[in-house]
């Protein structure tokens, strides 16, 4: 694991977007994590996707700077809120429910070096722990992995991951149409349309520190599935799911 870095040399170009729904156990000390371990940090900006817990209040008292949706409107709009409002050159986003770990940070980070626009965590590089994923859920992502890799020859071992590092301006030059957990295969394909090269690195994921997935197995893969497609196809906007 890379040691602790409680403290950033110079100025500050990291901004850390942290998607959360209910995660009222676990994101104050997600952020806490990423305080401690995350090298030139500007700023950490946990985005309340509607949530009816205590998450908002445990992020800013974690020290982040929280912005909120009345309602749930997906992970995809949660991220595009963060992005809107990060001020860093590099942006990195994960998991508001413990299982990404902030001790990672600096290793997708190092990867970033010049020529790259992007870095995955990948967890099948490194490890699951125990917990960390169910059986139905790793085998789905395998087979949602052989088919965006088969559609579109890529060597990608975690296209779904969602512990990743940008450049701003890569991220911001693409168009996302996804609404939900499908974000992460729109976004990997966006941006291989543009060119942008990206590389993985292992990192560890943890099981959950409280609270309930809200991944559907059954619905978010077959979003998935769709957005693989759609992008094959070449066919425009879908539109928005109904709350």
């Amino acid at each position: 694991m890379p040691e602790a870095q409680t403290e950033a040399a110079g100025p500050g170009w990291l901004s850390v977007i942290i998607p959360a729904y209910r995660e009222e156990q676990a994101i104050a000390e997600v952020v806490r994590g990423v305080k401690t371990h995350a090298p030139a940090l500007l700023e950490v900006i946990v985005v309340d996707d509607g949530s009816d817990d205590g998450t908002a209040a445990a992020a800013a008292s974690a020290g982040a700077e929280v912005l909120a949706f009345s309602r749930n409107r997906g992970k995809a709009a949660a991220l595009q809120r963060g992005i809107d409002a990060a001020r860093g050159e590099v942006i990195l986003v994960m998991d508001g429910d413990g299982q990404d770990d902030p001790r990672d940070i600096p290793r997708l980070l190092d990867a970033l070096t010049d020529g790259v626009d992007w870095v995955i965590g990948s967890r099948f590089m490194g490890s699951f722990e125990p917990g960390a994923i169910t059986a139905i859920n790793r085998l789905g992502t395998l087979a949602l992995r052989g088919v965006a890799n088969g559609l579109f020859g890529l060597a990608i071992t975690d296209p779904i991951a969602g512990f990743r590092a940008f450049r701003a301006e890569a991220l911001r030059s693409i168009d996302v149409q996804a609404f939900g957990y499908e974000v992460e295969v729109d976004v990997l394909l966006a941006l291989q349309a543009a060119g942008a090269r990206v590389v993985e690195v292992p990192v560890t994921r943890h099981p959950r520190s409280g609270g309930v997935s809200k991944l559907g197995s059954i619905r978010d893969g077959t979003r998935i599935l769709a957005v693989l497609l759609r992008h094959r196809l070449g066919v425009g906007r879908r539109s928005a799911p109904q709350a």
